[in-house]
């Protein structure tokens, strides 16, 4: 699937500055990986995210420690390519669908917070996580009638606390 930015540049041209440098790293790394790019349609955006997804002896590597080298591969590749905000915001890392099956975790886990907030009458504190995490469990409960969430902490010590909806006290 070709896509066009805003400006009209194709998805090989958008992409192009982050696969030559990820090209690089696997390389220089000595990684046995491979990857694909796919474009899917995402039910959040009419964007759609560019997903590298990865594959090859070495996947297990990206996936170890809740998927922290995956993490901060993407990190690095998107902030050395220096590709414009609205590019490299839709562009995702993933190996072996983890980001699927941790977007569903933490949905199950906001959920399970979200009764025991109800039952009990007080707040919970979530595991530190970061900004595309929290924002799952923040959309997870967005529409429940009986809780409140907010991110509270700094650096990767940023988690997300829900909160009765009745309560005033939101610290």
């Amino acid at each position: 699937m070709d896509i066009a930015s805003p400006t009209g540049q194709s998805q090989e041209n958008l992409l192009a500055p982050a696969e030559r440098i990820l090209q690089q790293i696997l390389r220089r790394g000595g990684f046995e990986l491979s990857y694909l790019i796919r474009a899917q349609e995402t039910a959040a955006s009419d964007n759609p995210e560019f997903v590298f997804d990865f594959s090859g002896p070495d996947a297990e590597l990206l996936l170890e420690r809740n998927a922290s080298l995956l993490d901060a591969l993407e990190y690095i590749v998107l902030r050395a390519a220096r590709l414009p905000a609205e590019i490299s915001e839709r562009i995702v890392f993933d190996c072996r669908a983890w980001r699927c099956t941790r977007a569903e975790e933490l949905r199950l886990t906001a959920q399970i917070a979200a009764e025991r907030v109800v039952a009990t009458g007080t707040r919970i504190e979530l595991t530190p996580m970061n900004a595309r995490e929290r924002r799952i469990v923040h959309l997870a409960l967005k529409d429940h009638p009986s809780v409140r969430t907010l991110s509270e902490g700094f650096g990767s010590d940023r988690r997300v606390v829900i909160f009765p909806s009745s309560s005033p006290d939101t610290r």
